[in-house]
C-alpha cells in the first residue's frame, strides 16, 4: 500500500480508525524552521470530530505528540513523527460488516486487492486517516508562509443545491472559522446547515464544493510536461477521501469560453508582472506565474449512511445493511482543512524542488 507522498518532502502516514493511534513521518524537513506542538495542533483542531451537531459525535481530542525531529523548539533535518492516539473507538459499532460490504465504500475493493480488511471504521480507507495530512500540513504550510508569505484558505463554497455568494479574494480565515459548515456567505452558511440537519433526520448524507485559494504562492514552481503545478496539485486533492473531482482556474466552465475571453492580459508594473485577470487560476504552461492559485474540489455524500440498502457480502449472497457508526452526514464540513494541508503539501515539494534547481554556488 502506498501511504508515501512527496519526493523532497515527504510524507509517510501510518494507522487505522479504530487502532491505537495515527500519525505521519516527515522526512526532508529543513533544519531550523521554529516547529511547536501547539502550532500543529491549531490545525488539527479545526479537522477534529465532535465539534458540533453538523458532524460526526465521535470525541476525540487529536493531541498531537511531535515524538522526533525537533530540539529546542526548531527542527533538526531529521524525520519528525508525529502521533495522536485514538481514545473513542466504538468498534462494536462495525460487526455487522465483517461480511457485508458498504454501498459507495471502499470495503469490496480492500478485499479485492488484499483478501483481508479492516473492517473497524473503514481501516486506513477512513477520513480518519487525513488527521495525519493535517499534521504534516501544518509544518509544510509555515515553510511556505515563512519563505514566500503564501497564505492558504479552503472554504465551503455550496452544499447540495445551496450556493454561497461571496467574492474569494475578499474571504478571511476568520470568516471561514466563524460558520459553523465553514461557509465565509453567512446567509448561506444558515441554509447549508439547515440541509445538513435535515439529510442527517433522513439518515442520509449530501455532497459539496470546496474552494480553494492560494494567495502568494511560490513563483515560477511546476515543471512544463508530466509534473505540472496544476497536475501535483490535483493529484493531491484527489488523493483525499470523498473527492470525485478538481478544477482550476476557470476549470471546465473554460470549455465555453473563446480565447479573447480567457486569456490574461499581461502587464508589467510596480517592478513585476502581473495579470489583468486571472482565468487561469495562477498557472500557465504548468508553472506558476505568482497569481492567486484558485480551485475547486468537489465532495462526495458520506457514503456510510443510516438507511437500509441493498448489498452484498463476502460469503457471495445478496442481502441488505444497515450501516451503524458515527459519521458526518456532510464529509465537507471538516474538509477545508485537510484541503489546505494537501495543498501545502504539493506545493512545498515544488518549491524545494525549484530551489536545488536555481542553487547557486
Amino acid at each position: 500500500m502506498s501511504s508515501i507522498y512527496g519526493k523532497l518532502f515527504s510524507v509517510s502516514t501510518w494507522g487505522e480508525s479504530h487502532g491505537e493511534a495515527v500519525g505521519v513521518v516527515i522526512d526532508g524537513c529543513p533544519a531550523g524552521l521554529p516547529l511547536t506542538q501547539e502550532e500543529i495542533q491549531r490545525a488539527l483542531d479545526r479537522r477534529r470530530p465532535g465539534q458540533n451537531s453538523l458532524v460526526t459525535p465521535r470525541k476525540e481530542a487529536d493531541t498531537i505528540h511531535i515524538l522526533s525531529g525537533t530540539f529546542e523548539g526548531k527542527t533538526t533535518g531529521t524525520p519528525i513523527c508525529l502521533a495522536a492516539w485514538n481514545e473513542n473507538q466504538h468498534s462494536g459499532d462495525y460487526a455487522e460488516m465483517v461480511n457485508w460490504y458498504r454501498p459507495g465504500h471502499a470495503d469490496l475493493t480492500y478485499d479485492l486487492k488484499y483478501g483481508f480488511r479492516d473492517y473497524r471504521g473503514g481501516g486506513r480507507a477512513s477520513a480518519r486517516e487525513t488527521l495525519a495530512r493535517v499534521a504534516a500540513g501544518a509544518v509544510a504550510s509555515k515553510i511556505l508562509k515563512l519563505s514566500c508569505g503564501t497564505e492558504i484558505l479552503s472554504w465551503i463554497e455550496s452544499v447540495g443545491n445551496v450556493k454561497a455568494n461571496i467574492d474569494p479574494s475578499q474571504v478571511t480565515a476568520e470568516a471561514i472559522e466563524a460558520s459553523p459548515v465553514r461557509c465565509p456567505d453567512s446567509e448561506a452558511s444558515q441554509k447549508m446547515a439547515a440541509l445538513i440537519q435535515e439529510v442527517r433526520m433522513a439518515k442520509d448524507s449530501v455532497g459539496a464544493v470546496l474552494a480553494l485559494e492560494i494567495r502568494k504562492p511560490p513563483v515560477a514552481i511546476g515543471e512544463p510536461v508530466f509534473e505540472k503545478a496544476q497536475a501535483v496539485l490535483g493529484g493531491a486533492m484527489l488523493t483525499i477521501p470523498a473527492v470525485k473531482g478538481f478544477e482550476i482556474g476557470e476549470g471546465f466552465a473554460a470549455s465555453t469560453m473563446r480565447g479573447s475571453e480567457h486569456n490574461d492580459v499581461i502587464r508589467f508594473e510596480n517592478g513585476g508582472y502581473h495579470t489583468l485577470t486571472n482565468h487561469a487560476g495562477g498557472i500557465l504552461g504548468g508553472i506558476t506565474n505568482g497569481e492567486t492559485i484558485h480551485c475547486r474540489i468537489a465532495f462526495k455524500p458520506t457514503a456510510t449512511i443510516a438507511q437500509e440498502q441493498e448489498t452484498a457480502g463476502c460469503d457471495h449472497q445478496n442481502g441488505k445493511l444497515i450501516a451503524r457508526g458515527r459519521h458526518d452526514p456532510c464529509v465537507a464540513v471538516r474538509a477545508p482543512v485537510i484541503v489546505e494541508s494537501m495543498a501545502a503539501l504539493a506545493l512545498v515539494n515544488l518549491f524545494l524542488e525549484q530551489k536545488a534547481r536555481t542553487f547557486q554556488f
